[in-house]
C-alpha cells in the first residue's frame, strides 16, 4: 500500500494535524509526518516532494497557515495528489491560509479541505488510495454505513421524544 505524507509548515500545526494522523492510523494506512516550510526550508521541501513518489508515497497532505504556500510548493515538485489543509491563525482566522491554498494557478492543482479540516484531508487521501486498494474502499463504505446508522438512530430517538 502506498504511504501518505503529512507535512506541516510548523510544529504549531501538530495539534490539528494529529486528527489526520489518527484517521490514517484508524484505517491502517502507512504514513510519515514531517515539518517543512515553503519559505524557511525550501530546498528540503523541494527535495522531499520531488522524491516522494519514488519513496512510496501515493498522496501528500500539506498543513500550513498564514501565507500557506506549502501545498503549492509541494505540488510544483510532484505529480502526486496534494491535499492542502489551511490552518487557522490568530491573524485572519485562517481565511488567509484558505485563499492561499485554494487559489492555485492553472496546471498546479491542490485539493483543499476546510480550515483545520485535517480529518477530512486524511479521508480524502484514503479515498484516493482506495482507487487501487479494494480493502480501503470496503473500510470506507463500512464507516459510512455506521455514520448513516447513527444519524438514523438519532432521528428515531427524536421522533420518539416528540410522541
Amino acid at each position: 500500500m502506498k504511504k501518505v505524507a503529512v507535512i506541516m509548515g510548523s510544529d504549531s500545526d501538530l495539534p490539528i494535524a494529529e486528527a489526520a494522523l489518527d484517521v490514517l492510523k484508524q484505517y491502517g494506512v502507512p504514513f510519515e509526518a514531517h515539518i517543512f516550510s515553503a519559505h524557511r526550508t525550501p530546498e528540503a521541501t523541494r527535495e522531499f516532494a520531488a522524491q516522494a513518489k519514488e519513496e512510496g508515497f501515493g498522496v501528500i497532505i500539506a498543513a500550513a497557515g498564514m501565507a500557506a504556500h506549502l501545498a503549492g510548493a509541494i505540488a510544483a515538485q510532484t505529480t502526486l495528489p496534494v491535499i492542502g489543509i489551511p490552518m487557522k491563525s490568530s491573524v485572519l482566522d485562517g481565511m488567509d491560509a484558505l485563499l492561499s491554498t485554494v487559489q492555485m494557478p492553472p496546471g498546479m492543482p491542490v485539493a483543499t479541505v476546510a480550515i483545520n479540516g485535517a480529518a477530512n484531508a486524511a479521508l480524502l487521501a484514503i479515498e484516493i488510495l482506495a482507487l487501487n486498494e479494494p480493502e480501503l474502499a470496503i473500510r470506507l463504505m463500512e464507516s459510512r454505513r455506521i455514520m448513516k446508522e447513527k444519524v438514523l438512530a438519532k432521528d428515531a430517538a427524536l421522533q420518539y421524544k416528540e410522541d
